[in-house]
């Protein structure tokens, strides 16, 4: 099949290079508004350059990989979808979720299927313990931890039109927590601290944050992030039921330093980026958009899915702020 990619920065030319090596894709087509950095991806992937994303689209593309600028989310999804053309896009839908509703709306009724970039779907731990919760392992679960931990915070300009920790970073925990257990957050209670670089606080943000959502069912799920972890990137998350406790992370780079006389656990390299920690689900994913394209799968992350993290993630910046419990019926009206 032929794919078309619109955004060659960072993650935009790491979805190149893994889509090239896929034996569903033939060939690419890619555009950026920075005319090197798809001259690059042309030279290093073998792909064919268009100039706009309306050129793409116009390539013969079976299925488009949105990896542009967050503002540009809403109208390529369109685009893509008013062409026919199944889209895979990078989370968020948009950048508030006014925007993403409409965005939902605008394509309501389509059979167009869209995909939204939550990685962690098709990470082999979080794959084995959601199966692990289905199968009834663990029995009744009272108690979800997850963390994500950045080795180093992102540059100023990033974390200003980031919409914050819970939008930007927490929303992937949201998103698998949701996913591996089945379940829905009805309420959250946040904090926060800044205790490192001040132009985070500048930007109105929080650095170190932690998150108590409770679920439908009446499972605690605690949620912890921070920009910086200077061990590595780490990720985990623990379930812990009635009759079993797993965990999604405990591995020999994961990047922690036990201090328990003769323990040698973990021996490995320390994680410390993103895309060494999730480099197969990536792969994953985007074999899984091929599967989307070819009609042998519907949507792994839909709109839908990705909006509902969102909810999430304004309710927690709503608590924090306000400091008090927020009910996620009660930021869906706002």
């Amino acid at each position: 099949m032929r794919i078309g990619i619109l955004g060659l920065g960072r993650i935009g030319a790491f979805h190149a290079e893994t889509l090239s090596q896929l034996d569903a894709v033939e060939s690419l087509v890619v555009a950026d508004p920075f005319a090197d950095a798809a001259k690059t991806a042309a030279e290093r992937f073998g792909a064919e350059v268009a100039d706009s994303p309306e050129a793409v689209l116009a390539a013969g593309v079976d299925g488009l990989v949105v990896a542009a600028a967050t503002d540009a989310h809403p109208d390529l999804i369109r685009a893509g979808v008013e062409a026919g053309v199944p889209v895979f896009c990078e989370k968020p839908v948009a950048r508030t979720m006014t925007e993403g509703v409409a965005v939902l709306e605008s394509v309501a009724g389509s059979d167009v299927p869209v995909q939204i970039g939550y990685n962690r779907r098709f990470d082999a731990g979080f794959v084995a313990a959601r199966a692990a919760v289905q199968a009834g392992e663990l029995g009744k679960l009272h108690t979800v931890r997850s963390t994500t931990l950045d080795p180093a915070p992102p540059p100023a300009a990033y974390i200003a039109a980031s919409g914050g920790i819970f939008r930007d970073c927490s929303v992937h925990d949201f998103d698998i927590i949701r996913w591996v257990t089945g379940r829905e957050v009805t309420e959250v209670y946040a904090v926060g601290g800044n205790r490192g670089a001040d132009y985070i606080k500048e930007a109105g943000d929080a650095d170190t944050t932690g998150a108590i959502l409770t679920l439908d069912d009446g499972t605690i799920a605690v949620v912890s992030n921070s920009r910086h972890n200077a061990r590595g990137y780490d990720v985990r998350m623990e379930l812990h039921g009635f009759r079993d406790s797993i965990a999604v992370g405990l591995e020999d780079k994961l990047p922690l330093r036990s201090v328990e006389p003769g323990v040698t656990f973990p021996a490995g390299t320390p994680h410390d980026f993103f895309m060494d920690r999730f480099a197969a689900a990536y792969r994953a994913e985007l074999t899984a958009f091929t599967e989307v394209v070819a009609g042998t799968r519907p949507s792994p992350c839909t709109i839908e899915d990705a909006l509902e993290a969102g909810w999430i993630a304004d309710a927690c910046t709503l608590s924090l702020h306000e400091h008090r419990p927020v009910t996620i019926e009660e930021i869906r009206s706002v």
